[in-house]
């Protein structure tokens, strides 16, 4: 008979991998996914800025690819350029100053250098601009007062903001605040309806001032965390319209001296220059804290996005590049260029 004895095997001490093996298939998935979500909102907003694309940073990279040597010369042809694709006087002046200063230096050696040299300016112009809304409910409700001319997109740009704060898990309430307008009631009761977001409203032509007066006392009440206030259009040259407005804000702060916590002017980007006048009018009588810039995508004018940050500095909260509920976009400077110059 033959006895076999199992020889103990000597101990060593365990290896424990980086990542359990169960684990990894789900975290590269969820990379993968992540990834993929960022590539499409890219995409799509570089889909939503082709118009400008055109207009603004073909034209430049045709420009400057096209030439062999970078003195003066070029520099004045790119000046031109900037002042027609509605980046603005200041604006412009402060990127050519950049760029003459650099060629001065020989830092622009070829005309890639000239390029990025470019894009790197008009990324720090917008920079400071570069704000995102956040909500602090630390004393509820938050108040988001929309302001605006006639046409821009404000009550839409409402509905959208309503739904990107419920997906964040604030719980909503909107005030038509525009009683001069029927439809503009109505439209609005529709997004709330479409959400499950209550709408305190009055018949057309109640006082704006009083129903968000009485919005605001509700969402008190219902312990709501953000209410968002529409408010009629109005043009910003007509000094009575603006002093409603004004009255708006002194009604709230009787009821709280911090709200509104933020007064969101909404843009119309298809206006061009013309956008710079309604802000500065609207920043004086209410003292804007936020912009949100509409209809990107159906404008060729979206340089003036360079001409707001340069002259006003006003944080650019928001950006509507198209008409899905999820197409009003956090700004965010850096990703803007790059969709402006991106290829394809």
């Amino acid at each position: 008979m033959f006895s076999f004895i199992k020889k103990k095997p000597k101990e060593t001490a365990p290896v424990e991998p980086a990542v359990a093996p169960e684990e990894q298939p789900a975290i590269v998935a969820e990379d993968n996914a992540e990834n993929s979500a960022g590539a499409g909102l890219f995409a799509r907003l570089k889909q939503s800025l082709s118009k400008t694309r055109t207009a603004l940073s073909d034209s430049l990279s045709t420009l400057i690819l096209g030439r062999k040597i970078i003195d003066q010369g070029l520099l004045d042809d790119i000046e031109t350029q900037l002042l027609t694709s509605d980046v603005g006087i200041e604006a412009t002046d402060h990127i050519i100053q950049a760029l003459t200063k650099k060629l001065g230096r020989k830092q622009l050696a070829d005309p890639q250098a000239l390029l990025e040299s470019l894009k790197a300016e008009l990324i720090a112009l917008l920079e400071p601009c570069d704000v995102p809304l956040v909500i602090d409910t630390s004393s509820k409700p938050y108040v988001i007062l929309v302001v605006g001319v006639n046409g821009a997109g404000k009550t839409t740009t409402i509905g959208k903001l309503a739904k990107r704060l419920q997906q964040d898990g604030h719980k909503i309430m909107l005030a038509a605040g525009d009683t001069f307008r029927a439809a503009a009631v109505e439209q609005l009761q529709v997004w709330g309806e479409r959400n499950s977001v209550p709408v305190v409203a009055q018949p057309t032509g109640s006082d704006s001032a009083s129903v968000i007066f009485d919005a605001y006392q509700s969402a008190q009440a219902k312990g709501i965390d953000v209410l968002i206030a529409d408010t009629a259009g109005r043009l910003h040259n007509k000094d009575n319209l603006m002093q409603e407005l004004e009255k708006i804000v002194r009604v709230l702060k009787k009821l709280n001296p911090a709200v509104p916590q933020e007064t969101l002017l909404v843009l119309d980007s298809t206006t061009g220059q013309n956008s710079l006048n309604q802000a500065r009018s609207f920043h004086k009588s209410v003292q804007v804290t936020g912009v949100a810039l509409t209809k990107l995508d159906g404008t060729a004018k979206g340089g003036m996005v360079f001409a707001m940050a340069k002259e006003l500095g006003l944080p650019i909260r928001f950006i509507g590049v198209g008409e899905q509920v999820d197409d009003l976009r956090p700004f965010a400077a850096q990703q803007f260029v790059d969709a402006l110059f991106a290829q394809g």
